[in-house]
């Protein structure tokens, strides 16, 4: 059975489903794949909490920034489901960055304003504060469960054609205007699809399905987060990230930690890309002892409003390139979205912009994003942090 169609998305987390959205909402035909049931927990897209982390310098990060938050209103407002709470995020610890981000962000009329340790403390006595503090009101949280569900809910009402529990098992380029997309339902149904252009946002998958010879490395790892169970349900909590210094009380660190107070579940905490690499179909949803050992250690230095002891684990993935920067681009008539590195959640509705610009020939990506960028020998990483 050969279905044609306009544009097929394949992959139906927040950045695909964001994808069909905009292109459903451009009158555009479109048809989007996800191999997985509503709600499910194999990729990067579930869970209750992200990290909507506004800490940026680099303009083009910046840039997205004044963008998503319009975008997010919009989605909730199409979608009648409230997405955000902007309970603001608190950037703390000795790190060089924080001047460079207060002074693009507030060149871009993004709040940015710095905070003693005292005055910190004193907002949000969960957490131990020992340097000045960068505090950025129009951030916080987006529940990314929900986010998900909104997404494909207004892609459909927009007249896309959204089918869950249907894999796409090859992507075959014809020429510069044809692409086959072979499928397989979990009924056994085969069906192929041709399309002008395939948008391809399976997460860990990419490499699988499209290849490597013209991406980035794309490393896939199992992050272990976790939640925390308060001390004190009426605390206030600002979403967070700490950079680590000089010392023997960082040394057994491992990254820089993020974290949020996920409502009915505790304060989420993690550590920021250190998973060990995965097989993205062989994965054991385990948390590694050692790493989890070492987060309880975190929250009882550092988060004094939780009980470290009462800890539930999280298992989701990152795909990581080596910059940490994303891939935006048009190869073909395929277009490709994919090595988020922790970091993506937040952009989801402007990165839906973006490759739906891709998809339909209204717009580039920004050049900071193509998959043939030259990658130093060591990037400097984004400041934004993972949820």
């Amino acid at each position: 059975m050969v279905t044609r169609v306009e544009t097929i998305v394949v992959g139906g987390g927040a950045m695909g489903a964001a994808t069909a959205w905009q292109l459903a909402r451009r009158g555009r035909e479109v048809v989007l794949l996800e191999r997985w049931e509503p709600g499910h927990r194999m990729g990067a897209s579930h869970g209750a909490s992200r990290n909507f982390n506004v800490a940026y310098a680099d303009p083009t990060y910046v840039g997205m920034l004044a963008e998503a938050l319009p975008l997010w209103r919009e989605l909730e407002e199409e979608s009648d489901t409230a997405l955000l709470d902007l309970v603001g995020v608190a950037s703390h610890g000795p790190s060089d960055g924080f001047d460079a981000v207060h002074e693009a962000l507030t060149a871009a009329g993004i709040p940015a304003e710095f905070l003693s340790p005292k005055q910190a403390a004193k907002r949000w006595p969960g957490i131990r504060f020992d340097t000045r503090v960068l505090f950025n009101e129009q951030a916080g949280r987006v529940n990314a469960d929900a986010t998900v569900r909104a997404l494909h809910q207004t892609a459909a009402a927009a007249g896309a054609d959204v089918r869950h529990r249907t894999q796409a098992t090859r992507v075959d380029v014809v020429d510069d205007g044809l692409v086959r997309v072979a499928s397989v339902s979990d009924a056994g149904v085969a069906e192929v699809f041709e399309a002008r252009t395939a948008v391809v946002t399976v997460g860990a998958w990419t490499t699988k399905l499209v290849g490597d010879e013209r991406l980035p490395r794309l490393v896939v790892t199992q992050e272990q987060p976790a939640h925390f169970a308060v001390r004190d349900e009426a605390m206030a909590w600002p979403s967070f990230n700490h950079f680590p210094g000089a010392g023997d009380g960082y040394d057994f660190w491992l990254s820089p930690v993020y974290g949020m107070l996920t409502p009915g579940e505790g304060v989420k905490a993690g550590w920021h890309g250190v998973g060990p690499v995965v097989d993205p179909d062989a994965r054991d949803f385990e948390a590694v002892p050692e790493q989890l050992a070492a987060l309880q250690r975190y929250a009882r230095e550092w988060l004094t409003g939780v009980d470290a002891d009462r800890v539930m684990p999280i298992s989701c993935t990152y795909t990581t390139t080596p910059d940490e920067h994303f891939v935006l681009d048009r190869l073909g008539p395929v277009v490709v979205g994919a090595g988020f590195s922790g970091h993506g959640f937040k952009f989801t509705p402007v990165v839906g912009r973006i490759l739906a610009d891709l998809a339909d020939g209204s717009g580039p990506a920004p050049e900071l994003f193509a998959a043939d960028r030259v990658i130093a020998e060591h990037p400097a990483s984004p400041t934004g942090l993972g949820g």
